[in-house]
């Protein structure tokens, strides 16, 4: 197969300035960017940049946004590599189709996003063969992570850190997590996500406890319901 096969194509456009974070986020990822921008100067000083950075923890809190703004800021193509989709039973083919974006990424000066981490370095099974091929495969990750060069940036996104090989998160200069919007982070998504729409359409009723994709979806689905009953009645909608 060829390499772009493996490659998801996703040209949203998303600025730093759209993606909520908490101010240590935040802080640690302007500062990532700062680096790259700034990376000749800090070479003269013999400091490295860090180049390899992981977000961890809740599902639909913004890692994959943050890997998307990251990009736009550094004005570099972003390659999106799921890797629950690319995890060959033959761990062989795997390891060989895994080097290929990796060396795509680095002709390319790409960021490269791994998500699904864990896809790569989770618990074993009991079989002994099983365990044999997914060390081969924890191994061919291990030695593509540390030749990566600092010209391009390699992220990587998981819900389930814990169950990453330990070598594997070793290899991250830089490790961010993310927990569930409280209940104030989530009412200023709602004001953001709301605004655009007519007030008669911003009476929905706001969850909690829920994540921001999970926030937005229930959103949208609520207004949704508004339009529809209201063409279905024959009122005026105004958009």
């Amino acid at each position: 197969m060829n390499v772009a096969d493996f490659i998801i194509n996703d040209r949203e456009q998303v600025s730093l300035s759209d993606v909520l974070l908490s101010h240590d986020n935040k802080t640690k990822i302007e500062q990532l960017i700062k680096e790259h921008f700034h990376i000749e100067e800090l070479h003269k000083f013999g400091l490295p940049v860090n180049n390899k950075l992981l977000l961890h923890g809740s599902s639909g809190c913004g890692k994959t946004t943050t890997a998307k703004a990251i990009a736009k800021a550094l004005n570099r193509t972003l390659l999106i590599l799921d890797l629950s989709s690319i995890v060959s039973a033959r761990i062989g083919e795997t390891s060989q189709n895994i080097k290929q974006v990796f060396d795509k990424a680095t002709r390319d000066r790409a960021v490269l996003f791994l998500d699904e981490f864990d896809q790569v370095g989770k618990a074993r099974g009991n079989d002994d063969k099983d365990v044999g091929e997914m060390r081969r495969l924890v191994n061919t990750m291990i030695q593509l992570i540390d030749y990566f060069p600092e010209k391009a940036l390699l992220i990587a996104a998981t819900n389930h850190a814990h169950i990453i090989d330990k070598a594997l998160l070793r290899r991250f200069q830089l490790q961010i997590g993310y927990e569930l919007p409280n209940k104030e982070e989530l009412d200023v998504y709602y004001d953001k996500l709301l605004e655009r729409f007519p007030a008669e359409m911003q009476t929905i009723t706001r969850k909690y406890n829920i994540s921001y994709a999970e926030a937005r979806d229930d959103a949208y689905t609520q207004i949704k319901s508004f339009v529809i009953r209201h063409l279905e009645s024959k009122l005026p909608v105004t958009a």
